[in-house]
């Protein structure tokens, strides 16, 4: 017997947030409260709200728009989450950048002790990727990603390389995408390349710690970077 998987927490935000919809607490066109209302409404945190109502964004039932609010855009929408990702991986963004500082950090110290030079070849080559990327005005996704790829590579355990690959698969996800672009920006991007250099200089000298600490530090930025940039009126 399978068991039914759990829904993710920000469906269930974003179901709450529907059904008010639908029973007219919002009618199309009003605002939503302000986030810290609904949160405290809800018994959410104001993370996971923000989660579900890019959520609800992409399925086209509100809109977000910057410093102004959220409204409501239609009470039933033609699109859906799942038919507007793709990806078959529905994780939420803060569902993945929490698990990527679980399960990342220690890869990194990993491959600080186990890198060989031709692996570390490819951290180089990923991280030029990156600054091309970036220079030319892109976001730098294909660099980040091959960086990361090659870190988990070189930790030396196939079930954790998996695992790295598993969650840059949740970045081709719609919600992944549209929370990309509140926060993707040229001051964000040199950042976190910076961070990267940080984490290859670790790796190059194989110092175990400094590498652990440079990829705790990078994906903690990350993370906040991911909630930085969400512009709305105060509350």
């Amino acid at each position: 017997m399978k068991l039914a998987e759990p829904q993710r927490l920000y469906r269930r935000i974003a179901e709450r947030i529907r059904g008010g919809v639908l029973r007219g607490e919002w009618p199309v066109g009003t605002r939503l409260p302000p986030e810290r209302d609904l949160s405290l409404a809800l018994g959410v945190s104001r993370p996971s709200l923000r989660e579900a109502l890019i959520a609800l964004e992409v399925e086209g039932i509100v809109e977000v728009r910057t410093g102004s609010g959220v409204y409501v855009r239609a009470a039933h929408p033609a699109g859906n989450l799942s038919a507007s990702t793709n990806s078959d991986v529905d994780w939420g963004p803060l569902e993945v950048m929490r698990a990527r500082q679980v399960i990342e950090v220690e890869v990194a110290a990993m491959a600080a002790a186990n890198a060989r030079k031709s692996e570390i070849a490819l951290m180089h080559e990923s991280l030029q990727m990156m600054r091309e990327e970036a220079a030319n005005g892109e976001v730098p996704r294909r660099g980040d990603e091959a960086f990361h790829v090659a870190v988990a590579r070189a930790c030396g355990n196939d079930v954790l390389f998996d695992m790295v690959q598993r969650t840059w698969m949740a970045r081709d996800g719609a919600l992944f995408e549209r929370l990309g672009d509140y926060f993707e920006n040229p001051p964000a991007w040199k950042k976190a390349i910076d961070e990267h250099e940080v984490v290859l200089r670790a790796i190059e000298v194989h110092d175990v710690s400094g590498a652990r600490r440079a990829m705790q530090t990078h994906l903690r930025n990350a993370t906040k970077r991911y909630s930085a940039s969400w512009k709305l009126p105060a509350a």
